[in-house]
């Protein structure tokens, strides 16, 4: 849950900082929603984190007094916005991704977090609808579009394995049942995505290589800038409430 919780948080973070800079009002209105959906998706993923570990945290200790260090989340969340195109890939590959990932949570013998999985499906299925459109777009679109696309692409391909790469913690859930592992989802999730890239005119970059170290704490360099940002305002009112 925390895992999960902190891929929705500094998703949501990243994609706030589109806000009054996208490329069009709509694109600002979308994206904000999108954003928003991402951080319900974190508070209610960081909660239920903080009840099961004993330590009582609250989302808000998670989200605003842990270093970057101690955060799980997959270094694909937290790639710099970059240009559009960028944001769209990221989103494109990241969305498919969550989808099946939910469905197969909603399965899972933690009731609580059955219910969330079933819920978020559905709402990353909107999200995940986002960004099929706008791959499609900028992929038919001009020749300048259709370059960017193609490299942001490219740009976010090597950070996908992560999403599905297992480590003792997942084997050990997924062997006793508790939650299942997103490993099996990852063939159904390059059919999905292959197929929205070769709609759209696009190729599918070729695995060279591929970044790991998000789920142990280890992160890119502009994460740091990231989580300054996300923790401004806790750091500057300890103990603040409103």
């Amino acid at each position: 849950m925390l895992r999960l919780g902190d891929d929705a948080l500094v998703l949501g973070q990243r994609l706030c900082q589109w806000i009054t800079r996208a490329p069009t009002i709509e694109e600002d209105l979308a994206l904000s929603n999108i954003a928003l959906d991402l951080i319900g998706h974190a508070r209610t993923l960081l909660t239920r984190s903080g009840q099961l570990d004993g330590t009582g945290r609250t989302e808000d200790d998670l989200a605003f007094t842990r270093s970057a260090r101690q955060f799980t989340n997959a270094l694909l969340t937290e790639l710099p916005n970059e240009d559009f195109a960028v944001t769209v890939a990221r989103q494109l590959v990241y969305t498919h991704y969550a989808v099946l990932h939910y469905e197969a949570l909603a399965g899972c013998a933690d009731a609580e977090l059955a219910a969330f999985g079933a819920r978020a499906a559905k709402e990353v299925a909107f999200h995940r609808l986002h960004a099929d459109r706008w791959t499609r777009r900028l992929g038919r679109g001009t020749p300048e579009s259709t370059r960017r696309m193609q490299r942001g692409l490219e740009r976010v391909w090597p950070y996908t394995g992560e999403l599905f790469d297992e480590d003792d913690v997942l084997r050990r859930l997924a062997a006793s049942g508790t939650v299942p592992s997103p490993a099996p989802l990852r063939g159904e999730w390059e059919q999905r995505v292959s197929d929205v890239v070769t709609d759209a005119g696009l190729t599918v970059p070729a695995a060279s290589w591929s970044a790991k170290g998000g789920r142990s704490g280890l992160h890119t360099e502009e994460f740091g800038p990231l989580i300054d940002e996300l923790q401004s305002v806790h750091r500057q009112f300890p103990g603040g409430t409103w």
